[in-house]
């Protein structure tokens, strides 16, 4: 690892976050596996500022993430981003609340996007992600109101099924 560096220091942040009073079990399996996607692109962008590239760390996320390229055409999965967009054009008042790292991924008009699996904020920006940004990610996807919007039985979730049921029937 580099000295200790803003990055590495987000990173314990990170490492310090726990899901043991929920029970993620019971979140909504899309809902789920978008949340620890975001995650592991966090995870991602702070290894490759906190740790040098070819680190067994970053190799391994690597890994990771390629495989899960193929995990989100799976069932369900491949309506979150257009149900993101959907939310933005119908429920503004429900996209509003969610994390910032979704709502720039997966809205069409924002240039956010998850570039070589870190996370980009602007594609014309070289430089890496502030820290600070990427503080704020972890503490919008820890926050106590949103991790209740992952349940199934959420409103959340309701909307999500709902959506999909129009698209697929």
């Amino acid at each position: 690892m580099l000295e200790v560096n803003e990055y590495a220091r987000v990173m314990q942040k990170f490492y310090s976050k726990s899901l043991i009073l929920e029970s993620p079990s019971d979140f909504h399996p899309v809902l789920h596996f978008y949340f620890i996607d975001a995650l592991a692109h966090i995870d991602f962008t702070l290894g490759l500022q906190a740790y040098n590239f070819m680190s067994p760390r970053n190799i391994m996320n690597m890994e990771y993430m390629r495989w899960r390229v193929d995990e989100e055409k799976i069932g369900d999965r491949v309506h979150f981003p257009d149900f993101i967009n959907w939310l933005k054009e119908e429920k503004p008042e429900v996209f509003d609340k969610l994390p910032m790292l979704w709502t720039g991924v997966y809205d069409r008009d924002d240039p956010a996007q998850y570039q070589s699996f870190r996370i980009v904020l602007n594609p014309d920006d070289r430089k890496p992600i502030p820290s600070e940004y990427l503080s704020m990610f972890i503490d919008e996807f820890f926050d106590r109101e949103f991790l209740k919007q992952l349940y199934s039985t959420s409103t959340l979730a309701r909307l999500f099924d709902k959506y999909v049921q129009g698209r697929t029937a």
